[in-house]
């Protein structure tokens, strides 16, 4: 297999986004960035993790783009619990470390959307699908994560679709 831009030759379909998350890395390197770089290699760590964890005894292929979509928002989202603890804490050093990682990590997932955008997202899915109680939150809420996979924040999402459903 071809090698693509140093990368190992097993990544799946995830290769665009992989490849954007090296370059940066190299960039950050040769920049001297120390937190950028920290937070580019847990990032790739982490992708390397779950590349590990879903792999099959018939195929070596990582996980893909959507994936690493949801395991960024994952880390951003847990990074913003941690704002809270800190701020809690008195910890304003680990706030604003916090506060560039989100902001390193958030400059490779695409634009979020806003509240309306979520709600009419979710009105749209509901309608497509027939969904008419809360039992149906499963399935829309899966569709959502399909068809919107980086975009949105699904916690958001969660609680517009209950509201409809309900």
């Amino acid at each position: 297999m071809d090698y693509v831009r140093g990368l190992s030759p097993y990544f799946g379909n995830g290769a665009m986004l992989r490849a954007k998350l090296n370059d940066a890395l190299k960039d950050a390197m040769r920049a001297k960035d120390q937190r950028r770089v920290g937070t580019l290699r847990l990032v790739l760590a982490a992708i390397k993790d779950r590349d590990i964890a879903s792999r099959q005894p018939d195929s070596r292929d990582g996980i893909g783009d959507t994936e690493i979509l949801s395991l960024l928002q994952a880390m951003v989202r847990q990074r913003r619990e941690s704002i809270a603890q800190y701020e809690k804490g008195g910890r304003d050093d680990l706030v604003a470390q916090e506060t560039e990682e989100i902001a390193i990590i958030e400059s490779f997932l695409p634009q979020q959307m806003d509240q309306a955008a979520i709600e009419a997202a979710a009105k749209e899915a509901v309608a497509e699908l027939g969904a008419t109680g809360i039992r149906d939150m499963g399935r829309v809420m899966a569709h959502l994560k399909t068809k919107f996979a980086g975009q949105m924040d699904f916690g958001k999402a969660s609680g517009v679709v209950k509201s409809l459903l309900s």
